[in-house]
């Protein structure tokens, strides 16, 4: 039998993506949910599969969980962010009908939080995921391959920068801009220590040369501290191609540091179409850094750096990918995991990377002095 699967927020960037990978694939049958019908039967047309179901549905509407329920899916994905103002809601609604849950969400405090749920997850034999997407499944899958390297790991710093060419949806924006300037809670040096967002700058290399990054508040910064005892820094940032961009961004950030601003949120939209202006400039190249600090098993320092690079305007495919290999594996009956938790260690890095397969996406491994 087919896994019923209901994908919320299916015509945006990231669900979009998804779609196209389980869409004709016969161990799924697929429910397109979205707010808006127009698009839904777009997107359809556009993936060439009149069989995938439609389903009109808004995640903050008061009825979203008999909504929900009407479809009687087994796995219900959640990609319609942002998620920092979002409660449980959705998960809630799927334990209530006996479904398995998977979303994408990158805020901190929304995938560090879904334990709450861990306890009735169990008794009722589900699995809820929280943080599919780049961080901290992506992420945490790398550190974990490289770790076995490692008699002692020190520090992890990593970054992801996409090209300016590729789509960008309000969520995403939304989801940067909330904590732009907002201060954080940051692990560094063994303790904790405020930051503030897009601050803390810096110009690493990525496979395809330097780029401007700036400090963001993702779940990596407080579940990693916890998962790599030892780790004394944990550090991530991200940031914008185009340097008019991203140090428009970080004034802009200032500007809510010093009180001047007070929810730049809000302006996410209107910020996106001014990004779209500079479209032509830039590239599709996008990438991830993930640098590794510590000592070998002989006692000697030892760093890694692995890198990815996404031409071709595949960024996108990068955060969509952790919930299609979840998705395949349940399907398969190869995920025994039960109860609440943040996507960390439910896949390898071997599966994601093959699962991006026939994409414009590299990686590397290198060994750093210094």
């Amino acid at each position: 039998m087919a896994l019923r699967v209901v994908l919320i927020g299916a015509t945006g960037v990231f669900g979009s993506r998804i779609a196209s990978q389980l869409v004709g694939d016969p161990r799924f049958h697929l429910t397109l949910a979205g707010r808006r019908k127009a698009s839904l039967v777009a997107l359809r047309d556009t993936l060439g599969d009149a069989s995938a179901q439609l389903a009109v549905l808004d995640v903050t509407a008061p009825g979203v969980a008999g909504a929900i329920a009407a479809l009687q899916p087994q796995l219900v994905i959640h990609a319609a962010g942002p998620f920092q103002q979002q409660d449980y809601r959705v998960a809630e609604a799927c334990l209530a009908c006996d479904s398995d849950y998977i979303d994408l969400a990158d805020g901190r405090d929304f995938v560090s939080g879904i334990g709450r749920l861990d306890d009735r997850a169990r008794q009722a034999g589900r699995l809820l995921v929280s943080g599919a997407s780049t961080v901290p499944a992506l992420s945490s899958a790398v550190v974990d391959s490289l770790l076995p390297r490692f008699a002692t790991l020190e520090v992890i710093e990593h970054a992801i920068s996409p090209g300016n060419r590729t789509p960008r949806g309000d969520a995403t924006v939304a989801a940067i801009l909330g904590y732009c300037g907002r201060p954080l809670q940051l692990w560094r040096d063994g303790r904790w220590q405020r930051g503030h967002g897009w601050m803390l700058t810096r110009r690493p290399v990525f496979p395809f040369g330097p780029r401007w990054v700036g400090l963001c508040d993702v779940p990596d910064l407080a579940l990693f501290p916890l998962r790599y005892r030892g780790v004394r820094t944990v550090i991530f940032r991200a940031g914008l191609e185009l340097r008019r961009l991203h140090f428009g961004t970080l004034a802009a950030a200032w500007l809510v540091r010093l009180g001047l601003v007070r929810d730049l949120a809000r302006h996410a939209r209107a910020l996106r179409r001014v990004s779209e202006w500079f479209l032509s400039a830039g590239s599709d190249v996008g990438g991830m850094l993930v640098d590794l600090r510590g000592r070998d098993p002989q006692g000697l320092p030892l760093r890694l750096r692995w890198s990815l690079r996404a031409g071709a305007g595949d960024g996108p495919q990068i955060p969509a990918t952790p919930a299609v290999v979840l998705a395949r594996k349940l399907a398969d009956g190869g995920l025994s995991a039960r109860g609440a938790m943040p996507c960390m260690g439910l896949f390898t890095l071997e599966e994601a990377l093959s699962a991006l397969d026939g994409f414009a996406i590299e990686t590397q491994l290198e060994r750093l002095t210094g």
